[in-house]
């Protein structure tokens, strides 16, 4: 019979071997790459485009963030929650308690990420009707977190008019529901704010956030729905802007045209996004637009515009600067730019 014992000498020494082995295929391996790539170009393109990666998967971050709060307003409706319902059934209301901590969760990021805050909050009513008009970025993340402000600070919620693609987004149908998202049209716009809640509408909508820059144009293609929804509700206006959030996340500008081109055909939004630049984000509520029975529709769009611009003219400089725009939450500039320009544009 075959002596089948091995030591532990033995043992140690077939490891050593293995592992030799392994370091010398390594040194082999090594050795032929560098008779081919030049290594360390290799470790400084590794270094050098490390940021520009990150910086593509920041918006990323803003997603994950988005279906968390879809997994919230999920778990909460599983009814395990009991403390909240008992607290919200009195309400009326079944998720005021789910949106509490959603708005408590975007106004916490909003707080450290970006020092955010909002000037002229005095500016949004505590009861009655409005119709906030607001730029819209390539991330609407300043309209996330004047969302959650106003629901923490007024205890309103705001509705909004969001793009048709939203509601196809899997997983997220129920959190539109909830916060109250929905593709509005003049009928059901004029129906929210005469049941006296507050809209919101960005008139540029995703082609302004898909083709936008840092110049703060606004690209709103002579849209006036939102005007004639303000009109019929006889309601007025609240114009919206936040400083530096172009800086923040940025629509990448190469071949533009062909993005362009692709969106009109199919209303998708296919332009890259980048950023995540921990900015200073100031978002500012102009004074608002009264009710003006004696205006048309194009020319309270046009008032609207105006208001909005001043707003840019008075707060942003332009063109925006990210890394400025960073010192910006160490350095108080409350006005930056002298020269605005013309910032309503027409495709």
């Amino acid at each position: 019979m075959f002596n089948t014992t091995i030591t532990m000498d033995k043992l140690e020494h077939l490891d050593n071997l293995d592992k030799l082995d392994n370091s010398t295929l390594g040194y082999f391996t090594f050795s032929l790459m560098s008779d081919y790539v030049d290594i360390d170009w290799l470790r400084w393109l590794v270094w050098l485009f490390t940021p520009v990666i990150i910086t593509f998967l920041f918006p990323m971050v803003i997603i994950a963030m988005l279906y968390m709060n879809a997994l919230i307003i999920h778990l909460y409706k599983n009814r395990h929650l009991i403390g909240f319902i008992r607290e919200t059934v009195q309400t009326g209301d079944f998720w005021q308690g789910a949106r509490q901590i959603i708005a408590l969760m975007w106004d916490a990021q909003g707080w450290i990420y970006h020092g955010y805050e909002v000037e002229g909050m005095e500016n949004i009513p505590d009861q009655e009707p409005a119709l906030i008009v607001y730029y819209h970025g390539a991330l609407p993340l300043d309209y996330y977190y004047l969302l959650a402000k106003v629901f923490l600070v007024k205890k309103r919620l705001i509705r909004a008019v969001g793009d048709k693609f939203l509601f196809s987004i899997p997983g997220w149908k129920l959190m539109m529901s909830v916060v109250k998202v929905f593709p509005g049209t003049l009928q059901t716009c004029t129906q929210v704010l005469e049941q006296g809640e507050l809209l919101s509408i960005a008139p540029g909508g995703v082609r302004e956030a898909q083709f936008g820059d840092n110049t703060y144009q606004l690209i709103w293609e002579k849209r006036i729905g939102f005007a004639r929804v303000a009109q019929q509700a006889k309601v007025k206006i609240i114009p919206v802007f936040t400083v530096n959030l172009r800086e923040a996340f940025r629509s990448v500008s190469l071949f533009k045209g062909w993005f362009r081109t692709f969106y009109d055909r199919t209303r998708l939004p296919i332009v890259p996004i980048y950023g995540g630049f921990p900015v200073k984000l100031r978002t500012i509520i102009g004074k608002p637009i009264e009710f003006d029975a004696n205006l048309t529709p194009e020319e309270l769009a046009a008032k609207t515009a105006k208001a909005i611009e001043d707003l840019i003219r008075d707060n942003q400089r332009i063109p925006g600067n990210i890394f400025k725009a960073v010192l910006d939450r160490f350095v108080s500039t409350k006005k930056v730019n002298t020269t605005a320009g013309d910032c309503v544009k027409s495709d």
